[in-house]
């Protein structure tokens, strides 16, 4: 919540500066927060429906809309890069590139810096702390605000000496740095959607059931995420000698072994005799 209010005081703090100043640069950091906000405001909506638990309608939960919001915060952040590249390259060709710079061209730049930094640290912190997609997409898009910030902040420096020129190219340098991490985002929210295997969880889940006494080899293996949980199916296979029992609580001891080792984790065992 706080980080919408956030975006939506930069933007309206951006829009305003940049009309005045006719700085593409700006204007850029103003789509690019206005962006901002929307995403937010879908972060803050998508995070409070993907913690409902599982219901009838949804039998692993909610947890997938925090990767569709991420994936349409990427499309948000590719819509204005092509704006933004519009823009920037149509005053470089017409030469149009005077702009008009003031004390609160830096001021407006510099408050987003230090709003930017606190938004992403504390973003990253929960991210970490709830294994959370989304709010992880909204912390590496703020880090990215930071970034372009200070080269839009370069580009005024260089106007202010009459290279009116390097604000189109701040511009430009902005909507690759979006488009890089953009891609980032959208490839992983489009593997997540599509149920592709998270290589890290599968590396460990394996490592975890090799080295493990009392199954003598494991098949299917297989992993899902959604938002931040994990769903793991395997089958197990144990000695022929085994009671269901013994059988039953080695089951029992791998689950508690992934789930403890994996954070929100749900294993689901089956299991064979050998």
């Amino acid at each position: 919540m706080l980080s919408v209010i956030a975006a939506f005081f930069l933007t309206t703090f951006k829009f305003t500066i940049g009309f005045l100043t006719g700085s593409i640069g700006i204007l850029s950091e103003a789509l690019h927060s206005a962006l901002d906000f929307v995403a937010a405001a879908i972060t803050w909506f998508s995070v409070r429906i993907s913690d409902k638990p599982a219901d009838e309608d949804h039998h692993y939960g909610h947890g997938k809309i925090e990767n569709l919001s991420a994936l349409i915060e990427t499309l948000l952040l590719l819509i204005t890069c092509i704006w933004i590249i519009y823009e920037a390259t149509n005053r470089l060709i017409s030469g149009k590139t005077h702009i008009e710079i003031n004390a609160w061209s830096y001021i407006v730049i510099i408050i987003s810096i230090v709003i930017d930094i606190s938004r992403s640290r504390a973003l990253k912190r929960v991210a970490k702390k709830y294994n959370s997609q989304a709010l992880e997409a909204d912390a590496l898009h703020f880090s990215t605000d930071i970034w372009s910030s200070i080269v839009v902040l370069i580009g005024l420096i260089c106007a202010n000496f009459n290279i009116f020129i390097a604000d189109s190219i701040a511009a430009l340098l902005v909507a690759f740095i979006v488009i890089s991490v953009s891609y980032r985002l959208g490839k992983r929210s489009i593997n997540v959607l599509l149920d592709s295997v998270p290589g890290d969880i599968y590396k460990t889940t394996k490592e975890l059931l090799t080295n493990f006494n009392g199954i003598e080899s494991y098949s299917n293996l297989r992993i899902r995420a959604s938002g931040a949980d994990i769903f793991i199916d395997v089958t197990i296979h144990v000695n022929n000698d085994l009671s269901i029992i013994e059988a039953h609580n080695i089951s029992e001891n791998i689950e508690k072994k992934i789930n403890l080792t994996i954070e929100r984790s749900s294993t689901t065992i089956h299991i064979e005799p050998n």
